[in-house]
């Protein structure tokens, strides 16, 4: 059995203000290719198909082209649905859809069934456990005692009767204690929803979603696949790709991963504004990436977002590192300083701030701007 392993599409998603809805579409067409390629027995979604519960009308459209893509390969496609998804819209006509292929994970009741496969090796059960918290569980074992996130799972896996001689893959969207984070995925405080990877031991592959970088959790049998693109600056050296598992007779599986190459990339820049700017240092990239830039000048650079935007039109982010950002001083009030004349006030603020004084152009602006803010109190 060739499974084809997807998750966190997060479709409508912005990252910095820009819309991705383009760049999605774009690596989904990628990822068609590739099924067409690997000629996979079946697709999973693992969560978070939109970035929000209430989706864009244009989100969903992208979804539906891509879903009506795999249907017409007559392919096997499982989905559940995310923490960022709203379960009742996902699972919308989820009955219908078992026609053509499409299994979709109903709003957690208490009860999961499997969807059976079957290959030369045999059957496969497939369990598909959408995102689940301890309160969801509860109503239905209200006699159990499920505090943890741990103890959710364990009862819900525990009372779907897995026998442990067939081959079984599991489907879920949770966080697994151990898993490496990037910035964009949104946890609980303390670490609060966290499963030991213990419940896991009778499933021959773990397909989840929730973690952006891709990686196996306490061996290769359970696995995040990641998402599609990158979603913040500190996935911007992540490789993304799409996980190939092969599941062959129980306790044979392979793993391996084809890479996904964006439209736009995602790159991190440092330097100071003259090197950034500079010819030779930008003729050899991609100026059309979404780009973070970070100045290492003393100085604030006048105006430079408008003028980097002209070399970088994509630029995501600008920030500083120097001396005055890695030492951020909070000013405090004090008896002296009712007695100091707002320009004296002004000056020690820039002083602390930037770590050297006004140039003698600087303070005459400021004082002038200062003697102009008074007298107009004055007159009016």
């Amino acid at each position: 059995m060739k499974i084809l392993h997807l998750s966190d599409l997060h479709l409508g998603k912005k990252v910095n203000e820009f819309p991705m809805l383009r760049d999605q579409q774009y690596i989904l067409n990628q990822i068609l290719s590739i099924a067409n390629n690997e000629k996979p027995d079946c697709v999973i979604i693992a969560g978070d198909i939109y970035d929000r519960a209430t989706p864009s009308a244009e989100a969903m459209q992208v979804f539906d082209d891509f879903l009506f893509s795999l249907s017409e390969k007559r392919l096997p496609v499982f989905i559940i649905s995310g923490n960022h998804d709203m379960a009742e819209r996902i699972s919308f006509g989820g009955r219908l859809m078992t026609s053509s292929n499409i299994y979709i994970a109903p709003v957690f009741d208490g009860e999961i069934m499997p969807v059976e496969l079957n290959d030369e090796y045999g059957n496969i059960n497939f369990y598909m456990i959408p995102f689940i918290r301890p309160f969801n569980v509860r109503k239905f074992f209200p006699d159990e005692k499920i505090v943890s996130y741990t103890d959710a799972m364990k009862k819900v896996i525990g009372s779907m009767n897995i026998n442990p001689e067939c081959r079984n893959i599991l489907i879920t969207h949770q966080f697994i204690t151990g898993a490496s984070l990037s910035e964009s995925e949104e946890l609980l405080v303390g670490g609060t929803e966290n499963i030991d990877a213990d419940v896991f031991s009778d499933f021959d592959y773990v397909a989840l979603g929730h973690i952006h970088r891709p990686q196996n959790v306490k061996g290769k049998k359970i696995r995040y696949c990641g998402s599609p693109l990158k979603y913040s600056m500190k996935e911007s050296n992540q490789q993304k790709s799409v996980t190939i598992a092969e599941l062959c007779e129980k306790g044979n599986l392979d793993i391996r991963t084809v890479p996904l190459v964006p439209e736009r990339d995602m790159k991190v820049y440092k330097g100071t504004y003259k090197e950034i700017t500079s010819p030779d240092f930008y003729k050899n990239i991609n100026t059309d990436d979404y780009i973070f830039i970070t100045l290492t000048d003393e100085e604030d650079i006048p105006d430079a977002h408008r003028k980097l935007k002209k070399i970088y039109p994509y630029m995501m982010q600008l920030s500083y590192d120097n001396s005055r950002t890695r030492n951020r001083t909070v000013i405090k009030s004090d008896i002296r300083n009712e007695e100091l004349q707002p320009i004296q006030l002004f000056t020690e603020f820039y002083e602390s701030q930037c770590n050297h004084e006004m140039n003698s152009e600087q303070y005459d602006f400021v004082n002038n701007l200062i003697r102009e803010i008074w007298n107009g109190d004055e007159n009016s």
